[in-house]
């Protein structure tokens, strides 16, 4: 009986995440294709795809990127809109834009001296703007969820991890179950 147990949690472990992500991406692809109403399953979401690549295409072009300049500037000056379309853009330009934000992954001690150590990434080297000297500002990604702190500390406390960004975050938000090679 213990056997056959192991064989069923072993078989959830395999299954779940599998079943799940599909499960995600097939709720993505039947709303978007609702969305768009076209009759054949899965080309709403490739239409999709297709035009936020163009539209990538032509923010690279030097003609469009004024537009996306002003673009940028409305939203940045209406009150409410520009809260939320700032945070969202920093958040992908710090995920996947040309100045990646979490690049620098390191083990912070936050009492001086203590073997304690929690793990983030540098997200400043120089808070002097802010009349800070000598610290750096540490983000903090929580584990299982899509948040963080944001921690100021002197550069002391500070080690730099030898460690792809990648598999950091990875490991920090797998709650450290997944490994860093």
């Amino acid at each position: 009986m213990k056997r056959l147990s192991g064989y069923f949690f072993k078989g959830l472990i395999l299954t779940v995440p599998v079943a799940v992500t599909l499960y995600v991406f097939y709720i993505i692809f039947t709303r978007i294709d609702r969305l768009i109403g076209l009759g054949i399953p899965g080309l709403g979401f490739l239409i999709t795809i297709a035009l936020i690549t163009f539209i990538g295409f032509l923010g690279s072009n030097i003609f469009t990127k004024r537009l996306l300049y002003l673009v940028d500037k409305v939203f940045g000056k209406l009150p409410i809109m520009r809260l939320l379309y700032t945070a969202i853009k920093d958040i992908l330009d710090a995920f996947l834009g040309e100045k990646k934000g979490f690049e620098k992954p390191v083990f912070v001690a936050l009492i001086p001296g203590s073997n304690v150590k929690v793990i983030g990434f540098i997200t400043r080297e120089s808070l002097d703007s802010l009349g800070i000297h000598n610290e750096v500002a540490v983000y903090m990604p929580q584990s299982y969820n899509f948040a963080g702190n944001l921690i100021v500390v002197p550069k002391e406390q500070v080690t730099l991890i030898n460690a792809s960004s990648s598999e950091v975050m990875a490991f920090i938000v797998s709650g450290g179950v997944a490994g860093i090679k």
